[in-house]
Protein backbone atom coordinates (compact mmCIF):
# COMPACT_ATOMS: atom_id res chain seq x y z
CA UNK A 1 0.00 0.00 0.00
CA UNK A 2 3.03 2.53 0.93
CA UNK A 3 4.63 2.03 -2.14
CA UNK A 4 1.44 2.52 -4.46
CA UNK A 5 0.56 5.45 -2.90
CA UNK A 6 4.41 6.86 -3.26
CA UNK A 7 3.90 5.98 -6.87
CA UNK A 8 0.65 7.85 -6.76
CA UNK A 9 2.62 10.74 -4.92
CA UNK A 10 5.08 10.93 -7.15
CA UNK A 11 3.11 11.93 -10.62
CA UNK A 12 2.56 15.65 -10.68
CA UNK A 13 -0.77 16.92 -8.33
CA UNK A 14 -1.45 18.73 -11.66
CA UNK A 15 -1.45 16.21 -14.17
CA UNK A 16 -3.06 13.85 -11.81
CA UNK A 17 -5.95 16.12 -12.10
CA UNK A 18 -6.13 16.20 -15.71
CA UNK A 19 -6.55 12.55 -15.74
CA UNK A 20 -9.02 13.11 -13.42
CA UNK A 21 -11.17 15.12 -15.70
CA UNK A 22 -10.57 13.58 -18.91
CA UNK A 23 -11.87 10.00 -17.34
CA UNK A 24 -14.84 11.63 -15.28
CA UNK A 25 -16.22 13.33 -18.86
CA UNK A 26 -15.54 9.76 -20.61
CA UNK A 27 -17.71 8.25 -18.00
CA UNK A 28 -19.90 10.62 -18.10
CA UNK A 29 -20.23 10.87 -21.92
CA UNK A 30 -20.48 6.74 -22.64
CA UNK A 31 -22.73 6.13 -19.47
CA UNK A 32 -24.44 8.97 -17.97
CA UNK A 33 -26.00 6.73 -15.10
CA UNK A 34 -22.54 5.11 -14.04
CA UNK A 35 -21.18 9.14 -14.22
CA UNK A 36 -23.92 9.81 -11.77
CA UNK A 37 -22.88 6.52 -9.59
CA UNK A 38 -19.50 7.69 -8.76
CA UNK A 39 -20.50 11.45 -8.40
CA UNK A 40 -20.26 10.82 -4.67
CA UNK A 41 -16.73 10.84 -4.94
CA UNK A 42 -16.80 14.57 -5.83
CA UNK A 43 -19.09 15.44 -3.03
CA UNK A 44 -17.30 13.22 -0.60
CA UNK A 45 -13.48 15.42 -1.37
CA UNK A 46 -15.96 18.56 -1.36
CA UNK A 47 -17.55 17.42 2.32
CA UNK A 48 -14.29 16.19 3.45
CA UNK A 49 -12.75 20.07 2.88
CA UNK A 50 -15.40 21.80 3.77
CA UNK A 51 -15.53 19.77 7.03
CA UNK A 52 -11.77 20.77 8.00
CA UNK A 53 -11.46 24.05 6.50
CA UNK A 54 -13.01 26.12 9.98
CA UNK A 55 -10.42 24.64 11.91
CA UNK A 56 -7.57 24.99 9.66
CA UNK A 57 -8.10 28.68 9.27
CA UNK A 58 -9.10 29.01 13.22
CA UNK A 59 -5.66 26.93 14.04
CA UNK A 60 -3.24 28.83 11.57
CA UNK A 61 -4.41 32.01 12.28
CA UNK A 62 -4.29 31.96 15.86
CA UNK A 63 -0.30 29.71 15.90
CA UNK A 64 0.63 32.42 12.93
CA UNK A 65 -0.21 35.57 15.17
CA UNK A 66 0.66 34.37 18.39
CA UNK A 67 4.17 33.37 16.61
CA UNK A 68 4.49 36.32 14.38
CA UNK A 69 7.34 39.18 15.00
CA UNK A 70 6.38 42.13 16.02
CA UNK A 71 7.70 44.10 12.52
CA UNK A 72 5.67 41.74 10.70
CA UNK A 73 2.46 44.14 11.37
CA UNK A 74 2.93 46.63 8.65
CA UNK A 75 4.08 43.52 6.20
CA UNK A 76 -0.03 42.47 6.88
CA UNK A 77 -1.48 46.10 6.53
CA UNK A 78 0.39 46.43 3.34
CA UNK A 79 -1.19 43.12 1.61
CA UNK A 80 -4.50 44.30 3.12
CA UNK A 81 -3.81 47.30 1.03
CA UNK A 82 -3.24 45.31 -2.45
CA UNK A 83 -6.47 42.66 -1.31
CA UNK A 84 -9.04 45.90 -1.05
CA UNK A 85 -6.92 47.28 -4.41
CA UNK A 86 -7.36 44.67 -6.21
CA UNK A 87 -11.11 44.04 -5.08
CA UNK A 88 -12.37 47.51 -5.95
CA UNK A 89 -9.65 47.03 -9.33
CA UNK A 90 -11.77 44.15 -10.30
CA UNK A 91 -15.22 45.23 -10.10
CA UNK A 92 -14.39 48.88 -12.58
CA UNK A 93 -12.75 45.86 -15.11
CA UNK A 94 -16.51 44.14 -14.84
CA UNK A 95 -18.43 47.42 -15.22
CA UNK A 96 -16.00 48.35 -18.10
CA UNK A 97 -16.65 44.75 -19.76
CA UNK A 98 -20.38 44.68 -19.23
CA UNK A 99 -21.34 48.23 -20.69
CA UNK A 100 -18.64 46.82 -23.98
CA UNK A 101 -20.25 43.80 -24.01
CA UNK A 102 -23.56 43.74 -22.66
CA UNK A 103 -25.25 40.63 -21.80
CA UNK A 104 -29.24 39.39 -21.72
CA UNK A 105 -30.55 37.61 -19.28
CA UNK A 106 -33.35 34.83 -19.91
CA UNK A 107 -34.33 35.18 -16.60
CA UNK A 108 -36.18 31.58 -14.94
CA UNK A 109 -38.24 31.75 -12.07
CA UNK A 110 -36.78 29.45 -8.78
CA UNK A 111 -38.09 28.64 -5.34
CA UNK A 112 -34.85 29.98 -3.65
CA UNK A 113 -35.75 30.42 0.44
CA UNK A 114 -32.11 32.21 1.51
CA UNK A 115 -32.36 35.27 3.60
CA UNK A 116 -30.37 38.33 1.64
CA UNK A 117 -29.49 41.32 2.34
CA UNK A 118 -31.60 44.28 1.74
CA UNK A 119 -29.33 47.08 2.07
CA UNK A 120 -25.52 47.90 3.04
CA UNK A 121 -26.41 48.64 6.65
CA UNK A 122 -27.96 45.32 6.64
CA UNK A 123 -24.92 43.86 5.25
CA UNK A 124 -22.73 45.64 7.80
CA UNK A 125 -24.60 44.56 10.74
CA UNK A 126 -24.64 41.29 9.77
CA UNK A 127 -21.26 41.17 9.56
CA UNK A 128 -20.60 42.69 13.52
CA UNK A 129 -23.54 39.51 14.60
CA UNK A 130 -21.25 37.41 12.48
CA UNK A 131 -18.33 38.59 14.73
CA UNK A 132 -20.04 38.11 17.81
CA UNK A 133 -21.26 34.64 17.14
CA UNK A 134 -20.62 31.64 19.65
CA UNK A 135 -17.17 30.09 18.57
CA UNK A 136 -18.18 26.97 18.84
CA UNK A 137 -21.08 27.55 16.69
CA UNK A 138 -19.05 29.58 14.74
CA UNK A 139 -16.56 26.65 13.76
CA UNK A 140 -19.91 24.05 13.58
CA UNK A 141 -21.39 26.52 10.88
CA UNK A 142 -18.21 27.62 9.13
CA UNK A 143 -19.25 30.95 10.02
CA UNK A 144 -15.47 32.33 8.60
CA UNK A 145 -15.62 35.95 10.17
CA UNK A 146 -16.23 34.77 13.72
CA UNK A 147 -13.40 32.19 13.15
CA UNK A 148 -11.40 35.23 11.91
CA UNK A 149 -11.97 37.45 14.87
CA UNK A 150 -11.11 34.54 17.30
CA UNK A 151 -8.06 33.55 15.62
CA UNK A 152 -6.91 37.21 15.61
CA UNK A 153 -8.14 38.10 19.03
CA UNK A 154 -6.37 34.69 20.88
CA UNK A 155 -3.55 35.25 18.75
CA UNK A 156 -2.31 38.54 19.24
CA UNK A 157 -2.87 38.12 23.46
CA UNK A 158 -1.02 34.77 23.22
CA UNK A 159 1.86 36.72 21.76
CA UNK A 160 3.59 37.20 25.48
CA UNK A 161 2.67 33.35 26.12
CA UNK A 162 5.43 30.88 27.06
CA UNK A 163 7.75 29.13 24.45
CA UNK A 164 5.96 26.02 24.80
CA UNK A 165 2.83 27.25 24.84
CA UNK A 166 3.36 28.74 21.66
CA UNK A 167 5.31 26.12 20.11
CA UNK A 168 2.29 23.64 21.22
CA UNK A 169 -0.34 25.92 18.31
CA UNK A 170 2.48 26.01 15.76
CA UNK A 171 2.70 21.81 16.33
CA UNK A 172 -0.86 21.77 16.06
CA UNK A 173 -1.11 23.83 13.16
CA UNK A 174 1.09 21.33 11.77
CA UNK A 175 -0.81 18.88 12.36
CA UNK A 176 -4.02 20.04 11.12
CA UNK A 177 -2.29 21.30 8.20
CA UNK A 178 -0.74 17.54 7.23
CA UNK A 179 -4.24 16.30 6.98
CA UNK A 180 -5.63 18.65 4.77
CA UNK A 181 -2.37 17.83 2.65
CA UNK A 182 -3.35 13.98 3.05
CA UNK A 183 -7.01 15.36 1.22
CA UNK A 184 -5.77 17.59 -0.99
CA UNK A 185 -3.75 14.69 -2.46
CA UNK A 186 -6.81 12.62 -3.51
CA UNK A 187 -8.19 15.92 -5.31
CA UNK A 188 -7.92 13.87 -8.59
CA UNK A 189 -9.98 11.25 -7.51
CA UNK A 190 -12.70 14.06 -6.33
CA UNK A 191 -12.34 16.06 -9.16
CA UNK A 192 -12.82 12.80 -11.16
CA UNK A 193 -16.35 12.07 -9.17
CA UNK A 194 -17.18 16.10 -9.91
CA UNK A 195 -16.89 15.76 -13.55
CA UNK A 196 -18.51 12.98 -14.10
CA UNK A 197 -21.75 13.79 -11.68
CA UNK A 198 -21.74 17.52 -13.41
CA UNK A 199 -22.20 16.48 -16.87
CA UNK A 200 -24.20 12.89 -16.30
CA UNK A 201 -26.55 15.72 -14.61
CA UNK A 202 -26.51 18.51 -16.87
CA UNK A 203 -25.09 17.42 -20.10
CA UNK A 204 -22.64 18.92 -22.10
CA UNK A 205 -24.18 21.57 -24.10
CA UNK A 206 -26.84 22.33 -21.18
CA UNK A 207 -25.38 25.52 -20.59
CA UNK A 208 -25.07 26.79 -24.11
CA UNK A 209 -28.02 29.25 -23.65
CA UNK A 210 -26.00 30.85 -21.24
CA UNK A 211 -22.49 31.18 -23.05
CA UNK A 212 -22.10 35.43 -23.63
CA UNK A 213 -23.04 35.45 -19.43
CA UNK A 214 -20.04 32.90 -19.13
CA UNK A 215 -17.48 34.62 -21.28
CA UNK A 216 -18.15 37.44 -19.86
CA UNK A 217 -17.51 36.79 -16.87
CA UNK A 218 -14.85 34.46 -16.98
CA UNK A 219 -13.29 37.07 -19.43
CA UNK A 220 -13.46 40.02 -16.58
CA UNK A 221 -11.85 37.22 -14.36
CA UNK A 222 -8.75 36.57 -16.97
CA UNK A 223 -8.23 40.17 -17.51
CA UNK A 224 -8.05 40.99 -13.54
CA UNK A 225 -5.77 37.98 -13.27
CA UNK A 226 -3.20 38.35 -16.58
CA UNK A 227 -3.25 41.85 -16.58
CA UNK A 228 -5.05 43.75 -13.64
CA UNK A 229 -3.26 41.77 -10.34
CA UNK A 230 0.33 41.70 -12.91
CA UNK A 231 -0.08 45.75 -13.02
CA UNK A 232 -0.98 46.34 -9.40
CA UNK A 233 2.07 43.83 -8.23
CA UNK A 234 5.04 45.77 -11.12
CA UNK A 235 3.64 49.34 -9.43
CA UNK A 236 4.49 48.18 -6.23
CA UNK A 237 7.46 45.97 -6.52
CA UNK A 238 8.30 47.62 -10.24
CA UNK A 239 9.88 43.73 -11.21
CA UNK A 240 8.60 41.39 -13.87
CA UNK A 241 4.95 39.67 -11.91
CA UNK A 242 4.11 37.06 -14.23
CA UNK A 243 6.78 34.34 -13.30
CA UNK A 244 4.62 34.48 -9.81
CA UNK A 245 1.20 34.90 -11.88
CA UNK A 246 1.37 32.00 -13.71
CA UNK A 247 2.70 30.25 -10.90
CA UNK A 248 0.01 30.72 -8.82
CA UNK A 249 -2.44 29.87 -11.12
CA UNK A 250 -1.10 26.86 -12.05
CA UNK A 251 -0.49 25.24 -8.74
CA UNK A 252 -3.02 27.38 -6.69
CA UNK A 253 -5.90 28.09 -9.38
CA UNK A 254 -6.53 25.16 -10.81
CA UNK A 255 -7.07 23.23 -7.59
CA UNK A 256 -9.78 26.02 -6.30
CA UNK A 257 -11.41 25.67 -9.34
CA UNK A 258 -12.51 21.95 -8.74
CA UNK A 259 -12.57 22.34 -5.14
CA UNK A 260 -14.52 26.11 -5.07
CA UNK A 261 -13.56 26.73 -1.91
CA UNK A 262 -11.14 29.52 -1.22
CA UNK A 263 -11.09 28.36 2.39
CA UNK A 264 -10.51 24.92 1.30
CA UNK A 265 -7.43 25.82 -0.65
CA UNK A 266 -5.39 27.08 1.77
CA UNK A 267 -2.95 24.33 2.77
CA UNK A 268 -2.28 24.54 -0.89
CA UNK A 269 -1.20 28.14 -0.89
CA UNK A 270 0.48 27.91 2.44
CA UNK A 271 2.27 24.92 0.64
CA UNK A 272 3.10 26.96 -2.66
CA UNK A 273 4.09 29.87 -0.73
CA UNK A 274 6.23 27.72 1.38
CA UNK A 275 7.74 26.10 -1.98
CA UNK A 276 8.19 29.48 -3.38
CA UNK A 277 10.19 30.50 -0.37
CA UNK A 278 8.45 33.18 0.83
CA UNK A 279 8.69 34.67 4.73
CA UNK A 280 6.73 32.51 7.34
CA UNK A 281 5.71 35.35 9.14
CA UNK A 282 3.42 36.72 6.73
CA UNK A 283 1.68 33.69 4.61
CA UNK A 284 1.06 31.89 7.68
CA UNK A 285 -1.33 35.13 8.23
CA UNK A 286 -2.33 36.70 5.29
CA UNK A 287 -2.60 33.53 3.20
CA UNK A 288 -5.46 32.27 5.48
CA UNK A 289 -6.70 36.27 5.95
CA UNK A 290 -6.76 36.38 2.39
CA UNK A 291 -9.34 33.13 1.82
CA UNK A 292 -11.68 35.26 3.83
CA UNK A 293 -11.59 39.13 2.64
CA UNK A 294 -10.04 39.09 -0.81
CA UNK A 295 -12.50 37.99 -2.86
CA UNK A 296 -12.04 40.36 -6.42
CA UNK A 297 -13.89 37.04 -8.59
CA UNK A 298 -16.91 37.83 -6.23
CA UNK A 299 -17.22 40.93 -6.85
CA UNK A 300 -16.96 40.86 -10.33
CA UNK A 301 -19.71 38.32 -10.19
CA UNK A 302 -21.93 40.50 -8.53
CA UNK A 303 -20.89 43.48 -10.65
CA UNK A 304 -21.59 41.39 -14.02
CA UNK A 305 -24.65 39.53 -13.00
CA UNK A 306 -26.26 43.27 -12.18
CA UNK A 307 -25.51 44.71 -15.00
CA UNK A 308 -26.83 42.05 -17.26
CA UNK A 309 -29.90 42.38 -15.38
CA UNK A 310 -29.87 46.23 -15.68
CA UNK A 311 -29.12 45.64 -19.23
CA UNK A 312 -32.22 43.09 -19.59
CA UNK A 313 -34.71 45.37 -18.03
CA UNK A 314 -33.45 48.55 -20.20
CA UNK A 315 -32.42 50.28 -17.34
CA UNK A 316 -30.36 53.73 -17.87
CA UNK A 317 -27.05 53.97 -15.80
CA UNK A 318 -24.82 56.73 -15.46
CA UNK A 319 -21.15 56.90 -14.13
CA UNK A 320 -21.85 58.11 -10.81
CA UNK A 321 -24.15 55.08 -10.15
CA UNK A 322 -21.93 52.74 -11.91
CA UNK A 323 -19.27 53.98 -9.15
CA UNK A 324 -21.26 53.52 -6.55
CA UNK A 325 -22.03 49.31 -8.26
CA UNK A 326 -18.28 49.14 -7.68
CA UNK A 327 -18.06 50.05 -4.28
CA UNK A 328 -21.34 48.39 -3.30
CA UNK A 329 -20.03 44.58 -4.96
CA UNK A 330 -15.94 45.24 -3.66
CA UNK A 331 -17.69 45.73 -0.03
CA UNK A 332 -20.38 43.33 -0.65
CA UNK A 333 -18.00 40.54 -1.93
CA UNK A 334 -15.65 41.03 1.23
CA UNK A 335 -18.24 39.87 3.10
CA UNK A 336 -19.18 36.94 1.16
CA UNK A 337 -18.09 33.37 2.52
CA UNK A 338 -14.99 31.44 1.14
CA UNK A 339 -17.14 28.31 0.18
CA UNK A 340 -18.53 27.24 -3.08
CA UNK A 341 -21.53 30.19 -4.48
CA UNK A 342 -20.74 32.48 -1.54
CA UNK A 343 -21.35 35.29 -3.52
CA UNK A 344 -24.80 34.51 -5.35
CA UNK A 345 -26.74 35.78 -2.71
CA UNK A 346 -25.00 39.07 -2.74
CA UNK A 347 -26.44 39.96 -6.31
CA UNK A 348 -29.62 41.15 -4.90
CA UNK A 349 -28.01 43.69 -2.71
CA UNK A 350 -26.58 45.21 -5.73
CA UNK A 351 -29.62 45.38 -7.67
CA UNK A 352 -31.60 47.49 -4.96
CA UNK A 353 -29.69 50.15 -6.72
CA UNK A 354 -31.69 50.00 -9.31
CA UNK A 355 -34.92 49.56 -7.58
CA UNK A 356 -35.21 46.55 -9.02
CA UNK A 357 -37.83 44.04 -7.55
CA UNK A 358 -36.91 41.46 -5.03
CA UNK A 359 -38.97 38.79 -7.40
CA UNK A 360 -36.44 39.72 -9.82
CA UNK A 361 -33.08 39.95 -8.64
CA UNK A 362 -33.40 35.97 -7.18
CA UNK A 363 -34.46 35.00 -10.66
CA UNK A 364 -30.93 36.53 -11.67
CA UNK A 365 -29.29 34.38 -8.34
CA UNK A 366 -31.08 31.49 -10.16
CA UNK A 367 -29.28 32.24 -13.05
CA UNK A 368 -25.99 32.34 -11.61
CA UNK A 369 -26.99 29.03 -9.94
CA UNK A 370 -27.21 27.45 -12.92
CA UNK A 371 -23.95 28.75 -14.70
CA UNK A 372 -22.52 27.99 -11.28
CA UNK A 373 -20.87 25.00 -12.16
CA UNK A 374 -18.16 27.14 -14.53
CA UNK A 375 -18.77 30.49 -12.99
CA UNK A 376 -17.64 30.10 -9.09
CA UNK A 377 -14.85 27.42 -9.99
CA UNK A 378 -13.64 30.27 -12.13
CA UNK A 379 -13.92 32.64 -9.23
CA UNK A 380 -12.32 30.96 -6.58
CA UNK A 381 -9.41 29.91 -8.54
CA UNK A 382 -8.99 34.00 -9.35
CA UNK A 383 -9.77 34.69 -5.22
CA UNK A 384 -7.39 31.79 -4.30
CA UNK A 385 -4.47 32.92 -6.35
CA UNK A 386 -4.40 36.42 -5.67
CA UNK A 387 -4.03 36.03 -2.22
CA UNK A 388 -0.74 34.00 -3.12
CA UNK A 389 0.42 36.98 -5.74
CA UNK A 390 0.01 39.37 -3.19
CA UNK A 391 1.41 37.70 -0.36
CA UNK A 392 4.51 37.15 -2.87
CA UNK A 393 4.55 40.65 -3.61
CA UNK A 394 5.05 42.04 -0.19
CA UNK A 395 6.87 38.96 0.74
CA UNK A 396 9.82 39.19 -2.26
CA UNK A 397 10.28 43.55 -1.41
CA UNK A 398 11.32 42.90 2.14
CA UNK A 399 14.46 41.15 2.80
CA UNK A 400 14.33 37.38 4.18
CA UNK A 401 14.42 36.36 7.34
CA UNK A 402 18.21 35.45 8.42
Amino acid sequence: MGSLMNAYTSISLVLRICIGIFLGALIAYVSPSLGQSVSFLGSLFVAALKAVAPILIFILVWAALANQKASNGGNISRIVLLYLIGTFSATVVAVLLSFSFPAQLSLVSGDLSQQVPQGLSEILKTLLFKVADNPVNALLNANYICILAWGIGLGLLMRKASDSSKQFLQDLSVGVTGIVQFIIQLAPIGIFGLVAGTFATTGFSELKNYAHLLILLVGSMLLVALVINPLIVFLYTRKNPYPTVFTALKESGITAFFTRSSAANVPVNMQLCKKLSLNEDIYSVSIPLGATINMAGAAITITVMTLAAVHTLGIAIDLSTALLLCVIAAIGAGGSSGVAGGSLLLIPLACSLFNIPNDIAMQVVAVGFIIGVIQDSAETALNSSTDVVFTAAVSNSISKPS
